[in-house]
């Protein structure tokens, strides 16, 4: 298993990125340009790793020139963490060298699975949370932090329905792997909103369950919202809306539990101007700002 004694890491928050206490944006490329021209103020850009796997191009060239500008955070989509079968090796070695390339500051994955055998489904899928879950699961969050030589975060799911052999509940099992495989998580605060109001929960008692003293980066997003068959709310994951006000107000609460954290805004369809995500990006960074100011 990987420590991170190993590589001369403390255990710490601070530890687990080297990101700024700050909000960050995913990085597009329709506003490459317009990063390169303005230099906003920032405080960290991501970027969705399997967009960048491949040897050159125009991507690597942005990419480099805004590196050489900003802390850098990847995020993959791809591993298939919870898959029942073997991680893909030739996928993760592909991931190693890109960070060998860029060395960000943070590395983080999905609690889910998308992939079975050749095939990839393209899509963050749920799991039953029972041990031979959590085993295959530490097992394959080893395997990365070994290849990549650090730690990675875990980033907890939003979710839709529920496994009725699961014996955890999902903080308890997201506990138990930051516990055993020494990971971060990467608490994305709208995923638990999103689950929360999909499965009757109380967000706030969710969130306190949670390993708090793992996180290494927050995530914001807006979602969409429907009825399920009962006609109850029923939120999706969308990253395509500005971040709602309850999500605001979750995020709020969660920075008076952990104090400033970077903290980044997401959005992946229907992506509105460089300066509407700015605007998200500076409310956030004033919530930190407060908290960091607090006593």
């Amino acid at each position: 298993m990987f420590t991170p004694d190993d590589h001369a890491l403390p255990r710490t928050q601070a530890a687990l990125t080297g990101l700024p206490p700050r909000a960050g944006l995913g990085l597009k490329t329709g506003h490459f340009r317009e990063v390169l021209d303005t230099q906003p103020d920032i405080g960290f850009f991501e970027v969705h790793a399997e967009n960048y796997m491949v040897a050159g191009g125009p991507f690597h060239h942005f990419l480099g020139l805004i590196r050489e500008q900003y802390p850098l955070s990847l995020h993959g989509v791809g591993l298939s963490i919870g898959s029942e079968g073997p991680l893909d090796t030739q996928h993760l070695q592909r991931l190693a060298e890109l960070i060998e390339r860029y060395q960000p500051h943070s590395f983080s994955e999905h609690l889910a699975w998308s992939s079975h055998g050749p095939v990839f489904l393209n899509d963050l899928l749920p799991l039953a949370y029972d041990e031979s879950t959590l085993n295959r699961v530490c097992a394959h969050i080893d395997q990365v932090q070994n290849t990549l030589k650090r730690p990675m975060l875990l980033e907890n799911p939003a979710t839709y329905l529920a496994f009725q052999r699961s014996t955890y509940d999902e903080p308890d099992f997201i506990h138990e792997v930051i516990r055993r495989s020494g990971c971060g998580l990467l608490l994305d605060v709208n995923n638990v909103y999103v689950s929360c109001v999909n499965h009757h929960r109380d967000p706030l008692a969710y969130l306190d369950a949670l390993p708090l003293h793992a996180v290494g980066e927050i995530h914001l997003a807006g979602f969409a919202e429907d009825s399920d068959n009962l006609g109850d709310r029923l939120l999706i994951d969308d990253h395509g809306a500005p971040i709602d006000q309850a999500v605001w107000a979750l995020y709020w609460q969660t920075l008076d539990r952990i104090g400033p954290m970077a903290t980044l805004i997401e959005r992946d369809n229907q992506v509105p101007s460089f300066n509407t995500l700015l605007a998200e990006a500076q409310q956030a960074d004033e919530m930190l700002l407060c908290a960091g100011s607090r006593p």
